[in-house]
């Protein structure tokens, strides 16, 4: 049973679950990349696979439910529809599309996860079987549709990206009331997101005020800011996914190649295990003992020296290796005599040496 205080995927059910990572949920985002090809989609996931992501999502549209012929473009991009609505309607599978994605999410282990634009949305992903619900930032203020998401009982995984922390609250205080779990994902609508917009300082802010997982959903193209957000601890980071950056569709400036998710992943499991060992300065000290014999240095003669030599600073010398006296014990030796020939860069023992009279 998962409770606040427990890493996010741990929220997540057994089926679908991987191997490959222990923290941080990675998410490929498809979103409509696949341009209404079904086939399209199912090459998304074996991507995202292919790469060690830990989920694929999807956005599930369906158009008489969500929008209206007046629907303006956000991007005027496609020149096959001629309304964002017809978009919409294109974009659309049956749910035995949904369910074949589903399973071969699955088959591959990855979570399934998609987001509902409406209620109908809700009822046919909930008939599919989602591991959990992604809210997109247009819907976090809509009570209604996360009315219908809450009765489910399944986790949740919130964007943010349009609120204020009015809305934000209002969201978290439904969610809570249910009992839900849940990850808040910090996020900006913007797209491309430059870095002075992408607010990965939000994520600690998220865990103060509301005290849950906290994650990253990015638009920049880039895989610095899951990167920085890893470094923070966040619990989820989703990025868009193409194929190329010369696909077709609004999204793909925003997008990560596959090479890049693949290093993304690369990147949040190395930094996973350098949060997870904090480094004690005394015992690596310990440990690394027998370099120090190799890398640092000790006191030699600058210059030969016959035996009766008062020291001065002038005809001694630092240089390696560093299994002699140590260079930081120097000054010691500055006014003591030799008691024995030395050659120029010969190492000095303490007992080559005697307090002068």
């Amino acid at each position: 049973m998962w409770s606040e205080g427990k890493p996010f995927r741990e929220a997540l059910p057994e089926r679908g679950r991987t191997a490959r990572g222990e923290g941080c949920v990675v998410i490929g985002e498809v979103a409509q990349a696949h341009d209404g090809s079904l086939g399209m989609a199912h090459a998304f996931i074996d991507a995202i696979a292919d790469a060690g992501a830990d989920a694929v999502k999807f956005q599930t549209h369906i158009a008489a439910a969500e929008s209206t012929p007046a629907e303006p473009w956000r991007v005027r991009f496609s020149p096959q529809d001629a309304t964002r609505y017809d978009y919409w309607k294109r974009m659309e599978f049956p749910e035995e599309a949904w369910r074949g994605l589903r399973a071969h999410a699955e088959e591959r282990g990855l979570w399934f996860l998609s987001s509902p634009f409406s209620r109908a949305a809700v009822d046919l992903l909930e008939g599919v079987g989602v591991a959990a619900w992604k809210v997109a930032s247009g819907e976090t203020g809509s009570g209604d549709l996360l009315d219908a998401i809450l009765a489910t009982g399944r986790p949740v995984i919130l964007s943010t990206g349009m609120s204020a922390w009015p809305e934000i609250d209002d969201a978290v205080a439904r969610v809570r009331r249910r009992g839900v779990p849940l990850a808040l994902l910090q996020c900006t609508s913007a797209y491309p997101c430059p870095p002075e917009k992408v607010g990965v300082n939000v994520l600690e802010l998220y865990r103060q005020r509301y005290g849950v997982p906290a994650g990253l959903s990015d638009h920049s193209g880039k895989i610095f800011p899951g990167l920085a957000a890893a470094t923070l601890g966040a619990d989820v980071v989703e990025v868009h996914v193409a194929f190329s950056r010369r696909m077709f569709g609004p999204d793909v400036p925003v997008s990560l190649v596959f090479e890049e998710l693949a290093q993304l992943v690369e990147g949040i499991r190395f930094i996973e295990r350098m949060r997870a060992h904090p480094v004690d300065k005394d015992e690596a000290a310990r440990e690394t003992a027998p370099l120090r014999g190799l890398f640092t240095k000790s006191v030699v003669a600058g210059r030969d020296l016959a035996a009766g030599t008062i020291l001065t600073r002038d005809v001694l010398a630092v240089k390696k290796p560093g299994s002699g006296i140590p260079a930081a014990r120097l000054p010691e030796l500055v006014g003591a005599r030799l008691v024995r020939d030395v050659h120029a860069d010969e190492l000095l023992a303490l007992s080559d040496v005697e307090a002068a009279r």
